[in-house]
């Protein structure tokens, strides 16, 4: 709990964001470190100005509003998650924007095996219903958890659907935990918890406002092994979304509609520009994501044109390493090429302590430095 204290705490001092808070864990340690460390050793650190250092004056008070947070925690039996704790997202994590710190209620693993985001307008049509319906419906055999945003439209639908179906379902709110808006959805909301939960950013009080949306767009999107939008206009959140998704690199999938009708004009010009495959039947997913199995790794064979990528996941093995190295080999297994700084936070590394076992991989021969403070897998 005293270690937790300060984990809330650094998200609280006013214009620290999730990127700087990483850096400064980084080079900190912890985030009980940061707030021991004396002014004049941060001022040391690389990108740190006036105004941070301004702003790093209020930690005594970002401390006695961390005390109630937790409090409030306790009080609505919700979780808190900072982004070093085994159970945070492990996908989210990967994220160079992900929140370093999540508040979730509920009993579905964060890090399930399969996980789908579905999402769409608020306006939907009786054929985006039916449809929502219907992925929901053929994903039973693949158990996967179910992610939305518990809003009106298509998002209701899909976490209904999963309660119907037996999936379990998350719902990513953009106000705090002990607001749920619509209030119509409050039932649900309710049986959510029993069958899935709900996930939000925000602390305890946080009311909805339309700017917190793309933010809380960005968790769905980074939840997931791939993003399903089902209905939405050229202009909507649902299109946020999928742009999201596609700049994270995740797998996005739209399901075509009438050209005719305005909420199928966002899914059908993702497709259009390949910013999302189609959606047309399970089949396409199963094989979009290899749930089929079909998918082989390419082979070095007589007539390929290129040479086939060595099975990286398999090339090296956890007992020739030390623990930390092992975590930044896994990091750089994600990855074709990685700052020092992202290293640092994403194997959860103190950046003091990065450089000497990147040096002795580099030795060993397992990575290689190249320009710009970047490390490559080899």
């Amino acid at each position: 709990m005293n270690e937790q204290l300060y984990e809330v705490a650094i998200g609280l001092i006013p214009g620290i964001g999730g990127m700087l808070t990483r850096q400064l864990v980084s080079y900190c340690g912890s985030p009980k470190a940061f707030f021991e460390t004396p002014l004049s050793r941060l001022e040391t650190i690389p990108g740190i100005g006036p105004a941070a250092l301004k702003a790093f004056k209020s930690r005594e008070e970002a401390l006695r509003k961390a005390e109630e947070v937790l409090q409030q925690a306790e009080k609505y039996d919700a979780q808190i998650l900072f982004y070093t704790h085994p159970d945070y997202p492990k996908r989210l994590k990967q994220i160079a924007d992900a929140p370093t710190l999540l508040f979730y209620k509920g009993n579905a693993s964060l890090n399930h095996p399969k996980t789908i985001s579905i999402v769409g307008t608020r306006k939907l049509t009786r054929y985006g219903e039916a449809v929502t319906e219907k992925i929901v419906h053929d994903l039973q055999k693949h158990d996967p958890l179910i992610i939305s945003g518990l809003a009106y439209g298509i998002d209701i639908v899909a976490h209904r659907s999963a309660l119907k179906y037996g999936l379990q379902t998350i719902g990513t709110i953009a106000s705090g935990l002990d607001m749920i808006y619509p209030s119509a959805h409050q039932k649900t909301a309710e049986q959510m918890l029993e069958q899935g939960g709900l996930l939000s950013e925000k602390i305890f009080g946080v009311e909805l406002h339309p700017q917190f949306f793309p933010a809380r767009n960005r968790i769905i999107a980074g939840l997931a092994d791939c993003t399903i939008i089902v209905e939405g206009a050229l202009k909507s959140g649902s299109l946020i979304t999928a742009e999201i998704a596609y700049g994270y690199n995740k797998e996005v999938m739209a399901v075509p509609g009438n050209i005719t009708s305005e909420v199928s004009g966002g899914t059908n010009y993702l497709i259009k520009t390949q910013q999302a495959v189609p959606y047309t039947c399970i089949e396409d997913l199963e094989a979009l994501l290899n749930w089929d199995g079909l998918l082989q790794p390419p082979q070095l064979g007589l007539f390929s044109t290129s040479p086939a990528k060595p099975n990286r996941p398999t090339q090296y093995d956890p007992k020739d390493f030390s623990q930390e190295e092992w975590a930044i080999i896994e990091v750089l297994q994600q990855t074709n090429d990685e700052l020092i700084d992202n290293i640092s936070w994403k194997a959860q590394i103190p950046i003091n302590q990065i450089a000497s076992l990147l040096l002795n991989l580099e030795f060993n021969g397992v990575v290689k430095s190249l320009p710009g403070k970047k490390f490559r897998l080899l």
